[in-house]
């Protein structure tokens, strides 16, 4: 069971879901103190699967937030009551893809960090900005034990010598943090939002839809391991 939060003005994800963007669907006024988070959840075409849309009413957050207390802790503390609860396995908050009040709020809200990374030049010099917040966040004591957990490759050429060169880099920088799925390039990925559905509904035996299968299986591995760890267990024994 799933849950996804949509936190981007901009609304992709839940376009990309087929979900209508209305005005008053988001967290936005749950964020400002009117009303509980879980009256903004909705159903996706997939079972398992259940989302908080965006809308474009939510790029004025940051103004509001700015001048409310504890502005930086008031997702986490939302979403407490659905995790007491414990009906999602999962809840992934989709970030702005800017450093802004949302992205902190949704960072002190995060058990951890997945981060899509294109592979392009301009992608690595965000990296250490990233890098910069996550420590700020650790540090003021918002969530003193987010860490990042995966760094996704995405939009992988491998004819392109840069691309290649991206990689070699975030590798050798992040380790074993990089997920070994790689998201490719491709046309049927890039054609699946404006159909409005996931690619592995858009086109279930594409290359694409693919490497996003074998990604959500290496995420999960990665995850149960992670839980094992933390309950003092050890990742050797779980995974032999």
């Amino acid at each position: 069971q799933v849950l996804l939060i949509d936190s981007d003005s901009q609304a992709n994800a839940t376009s990309g879901l087929g979900i209508e963007k209305k005005p008053g669907a988001s967290f936005y006024q749950s964020l400002l103190g009117n009303g509980k988070i879980s009256e903004a959840i909705k159903a996706t075409r997939r079972k398992n699967l259940e989302m908080i849309p965006s809308e474009v009413d939510l790029c004025g957050a940051d103004v509001e937030l700015a001048e409310l207390p504890n502005s930086v802790g008031r997702l986490k503390a939302l979403l407490q009551p659905l995790q007491k609860q414990g009906h999602y396995d999962y809840i992934f908050i989709d970030c702005p893809p800017s450093l802004s009040l949302l992205t902190m709020n949704a960072f002190a809200a995060a058990d951890a960090l997945v981060v899509p990374l294109q592979c392009e030049y301009y992608s690595l010099e965000g990296v250490a900005a990233l890098q910069g917040l996550v420590d700020q966040i650790r540090d003021s004591g918002a969530n003193p034990n987010l860490t990042i957990s995966g760094v996704l490759l995405t939009m992988f050429d491998g004819r392109i010598r840069l691309a290649r060169q991206v990689v070699d880099e975030v590798r050798q920088f992040f380790g074993k943090a990089v997920f070994e799925s790689i998201i490719p390039r491709t046309t049927r990925l890039a054609e699946a939002p404006s159909h409005g559905c996931p690619i592995v509904d858009y086109d279930p035996r594409s290359a694409g839809a693919e490497a996003y299968r074998v990604l959500a299986e290496e995420f999960v591995y990665r995850e149960e391991g992670r839980l094992v760890s933390r309950v003092g267990g050890s990742l050797s024994e779980e995974t032999d």
